[in-house]
């Protein structure tokens, strides 16, 4: 290999760690999982040293107690660096790889440790049993810095028509993206099942992965005792998985100090480019919901700042949370919904640990690359709902023009929106929908309506028009909204 800028930012380490221990009380905490991760980073470099060498220890927020774990981190390993965490979002893993390449080409950073772990598995079946895993203690101290934006992501109307989380979201998405490609309901989701299929034979050889059961697109579609629907059309196992214990690690560093340490090359893994970006906050204010500017802006410009083709890309990692995410980031970016759109198996069947995933399909893309040497891998991250998203592209090869990164929001901010108009009671059109179920079946229709004047979200308990709803395609059907917000045929 050619020599590089010394300031040069690479990837030269990865660690991945899951358990899960017959009794949950024998779990390593959280913060036990984050140092078992970043020394097997540091292993996979073959230079224990860059723990030492630190200028910077970085964590993806979590579902634990510790107000600055990166102290903790940092007081175990010596070093002095500073301690940031990071805000909500599964796009902070790839956020922060675009952030550390930035800080260290400029000289602002030298190594950086970026890091999360989730024992969410652990915990809860620990306490069902009565018992607690003991958690290290930490004074309520601030970490030198908070990593992006805090983004209140659900308006008050959303949430109190149903709109509440994700499950809720990602379906309405997915029977639009249908809808925008003139699919029956049947064939609809035969083909996402079987795209999911090829999603869990990947998880099934990949060690990390939560899940490693094989399952056909039949299992995958169709619904079971232990495969319920959730949000039609998508059953439990098409839903991101979170409740496992999983931890991920990523040692970004400059080439002088890969060199100085002896990391191999063949470990070298190059940040070519990174953007970032946000469509609306509010999904009522999308312009419409099969589709998304800030994917589309974003995903475009990292394969630009690469000097790449989407023809020129050799392996991809698309955000998984649910079938919509992969097929909207696909479509947007040109990729096409029938190559190879994972490397790890994704949030389903690998696991979806919170805010951390994408720490998980780097270090995954990492090894991918480092197996197949001068090609490029493309990974996505989304926060939300279709809301905050990071790009990167990375290789075995030195960017020509040193790593590049955008901000894309300007341009994102200038594609159109629709406002919500809350108060509508009258005619309107379904856009989008699902049907919400519980354990005994469907318990709720959930509907985006357009009025003359904008978007409406309205309900429906009953129980003929959500069997109706999940048989014969409702977007574009008229609706009447009642003064209590549900709707009915008109």
């Amino acid at each position: 290999m050619n020599s590089v800028d010394p300031r040069t930012p690479v990837l030269v380490g990865t660690g991945q760690l899951i358990q899960k221990p017959d009794n949950p009380v024998d779990a390593l905490e959280p913060l036990a999982m984050m140092r078992v991760a970043l020394e097997a980073a540091a292993d996979d470099a073959g230079a224990r040293s860059l723990l030492d060498r630190a200028t910077d220890t970085w964590v993806v927020k979590g579902a634990w107690p510790y107000p600055d774990p990166a102290a903790l981190l940092r007081d175990e390993f010596g070093n002095n660096s500073r301690t940031g965490i990071s805000t909500d979002g599964g796009n902070t893993p790839q956020s922060l790889v675009n952030k550390a390449s930035l800080r260290i080409q400029s000289g602002e950073a030298d190594v950086v440790l970026i890091v999360g772990a989730e024992g969410i598995w652990s915990r809860r079946r620990a306490r069902r049993a009565g018992e607690r895993i003991p958690y290290t203690e930490q004074a309520d101290v601030e970490p030198d810095e908070i990593l992006g934006k805090d983004v209140t992501m659900s308006h008050p109307v959303e949430l109190e028509r149903g709109f509440a989380m994700p499950i809720n979201f990602y379906p309405i998405f997915e029977s639009a993206f249908r809808a925008s490609r003139g699919e029956s309901i049947s064939d609809h989701r035969d083909r996402v099942s079987e795209m999911w299929e090829t999603f869990n034979r990947v998880a099934c050889a990949n060690p990390y992965s939560w899940v490693r059961n094989p399952m056909s697109a039949e299992e995958i579609r169709n619904p079971g005792p232990a495969n319920r629907l959730v949000g039609f059309p998508y059953t439990k196992a098409m839903n991101s998985n979170w409740d496992l214990d999983q931890a991920a690690a990523l040692i970004v560093c400059s080439a002088e100090t890969a060199e100085a340490v002896g990391v191999a090359r063949d470990r070298w893994l190059f940040p070519q480019a990174g953007t970032d970006g946000s469509d609306t906050n509010f999904v009522s204010n999308r312009a419409d919901l099969h589709s998304s500017p800030a994917i589309r802006v974003a995903g475009k410009k990292a394969m630009e700042l690469a000097g790449v083709q989407p023809g020129d890309i050799d392996h991809v990692d698309l955000y998984s949370c649910f079938p919509s995410a992969v097929q909207i980031a696909a479509t947007e970016m040109e990729l096409g919904i029938d190559r190879q759109l994972t490397q790890t198996g994704g949030l389903t069947f690998a696991g979806g640990p919170l805010n951390n995933y994408v720490t998980h399909s780097i270090a995954t893309m990492a090894n991918v690359l480092r197996e197949d040497a001068g090609t490029v891998g493309l990974c996505s991250a989304n926060g939300g709902y279709i809301t905050k998203h990071a790009f990167g592209l990375y290789s075995t090869t030195p960017p020509i023009n040193g790593f590049q990164h955008e901000d894309c929001q300007k341009e994102i901010d200038t594609y159109p929106t629709v406002e919500l108009d809350a108060d509508h009671v009258g005619e309107a059109t379904i856009e989008a929908y699902t049907v919400m179920h519980g354990a005994e079946g469907p318990e709720r229709g959930l509907a985006s309506v357009r009025t003359p004047n904008g978007r409406q979200w309205a309900g429906t308990s009953d129980s003929q028009l959500m069997e109706s709803m999940m048989n014969e395609e409702h977007v574009g059907r008229s609706v009447e909204i009642l003064s209590d917000f549900t709707f009915e045929l008109a």
